[in-house]
């Protein structure tokens, strides 16, 4: 049974957030308004799914009532012990919504992000690796409808990249891709292998939240500079030759970033900016998490094979995320960004995790 405590403090605090949202003048500073109106529709959700709970034990209870009263009408028994099944199908699902909607909201999961992809151990099988997990991220993008942008990127000399720094940007892109921080291993054969060996190689994966509005990034103007140079192109007429690639580089941290995607000066600053404020960010979490036992995991491994988080196995068609143990065999499909399924899997994990963590004792197993 879920502890009533959670729900009772849920409807005070509705009732608190409703006074103060409708007093005079309550909309006269928007972002303290804004957070108000979504703690408001939050705490709404949680009264909303305990009255909803509340209400099939309420017909349960009726229901078994009557059943027990039917005494040899066997039509009216059968038709309490219908309904009867039927509520009980349907509670345990409003129990889990309820106990979801009773954990903290994490305040990054409809932000955009900002991935980076970097090769790691395997030389160039693993910037063509690399470069096969962009172009899956990206297929999953397309999608979902969200979109992408390229920051920044240095391609090998074979067609993988060394790194690549891009954007994400759409309805609860963090939410969905947070999971995929850490260092993912490949087992195959490399292109350029003639003998038909299966090589092992990785990449490493970092996906940050972008900053915004709300949080606390003050960037001085005296804290950084900026360098321009020419953006490399293919050659001939692509060529740029004006000074329209921008680094960045934050002093107080020694944090560089660069962009050279756009042809404009201006928009790669702006980038490059964004980037900068989402490491920025990023430092900021993780310093605060040590601070807590529940410190997050690292992002970004050393690239050595060791530190895996998920492995694609292309002979046998399978990809193993070893944080929770799950498998497919469908990699081909994976590949092409048919990510839903390993997504989802993750989410359920954490969600576990967290009631868990958050809630213990407020269910029974």
């Amino acid at each position: 049974m879920i502890d009533t405590r959670y729900i009772e403090a849920a409807r005070r605090q509705l009732a608190e957030v409703e006074a103060e949202i409708s007093r005079p003048g309550a909309a006269a500073n928007p972002q303290t308004y804004r957070g108000r109106i979504a703690e408001h529709a939050r705490l709404r959700g949680i009264c909303e799914k305990a009255d909803r709970v509340d209400a099939l034990r309420a017909e349960a209870a009726a229901t078994r009532e009557l059943a027990a009263e039917a005494g040899s009408d066997a039509e009216l028994r059968t038709m309490a012990e219908t309904d009867l099944a039927r509520i009980d199908a349907a509670l345990p699902g409003a129990e889990k919504d309820l106990l979801v909607a009773l954990l903290p909201p994490d305040p990054s999961e409809n932000r955009n992000i900002i991935m980076e992809i970097r090769a790691g151990t395997g030389g160039e099988e693993a910037a063509l690796f690399a470069a096969d997990l962009f172009r899956m991220y990206s297929r999953y993008a397309d999608r979902r409808g969200w979109r992408t942008g390229v920051v920044d990127c240095n391609a090998s000399d074979i067609g993988g990249f060394k790194e690549i720094v891009f954007s994400v940007e759409g309805e609860q892109v963090y939410r969905a891709m947070r999971f995929e921080s850490g260092v993912h291993r490949v087992q195959r054969v490399p292109a350029t292998e003639q003998q038909g060996r299966i090589h092992t190689s990785a990449a490493t994966v970092a996906v940050l939240p972008e900053a915004d509005e709300v949080d606390e990034i003050e960037i001085r103007p005296e804290d950084i500079r900026m360098d321009l140079y020419r953006a490399s192109g293919a050659g001939g007429q692509k060529v740029n030759k004006t000074e329209s690639a921008v680094r960045i580089t934050h002093l107080p941290t020694g944090l560089v970033v660069q962009c050279q995607d756009e042809r404009s000066q201006t928009r790669n600053k702006d980038k490059a900016m964004r980037v900068l404020k989402a490491r920025l960010l990023d430092a900021h979490r993780e310093s605060e998490a040590s601070k807590t036992a529940d410190a997050r995991r690292t992002q970004v491994g050393s690239g050595d094979r060791s530190e895996r988080i998920r492995t694609y196995n292309f002979p046998q068609n399978r990809l193993t995320d070893h944080r929770i143990n799950f498998t497919l065999y469908k990699l081909g499909f994976i590949m092409e960004g048919d990510l839903d399924e390993v997504v989802a899997a993750l989410q359920a994990h954490d969600l576990q995790e967290r009631l868990d963590r958050h809630l213990p004792g407020a269910a029974s197993p």
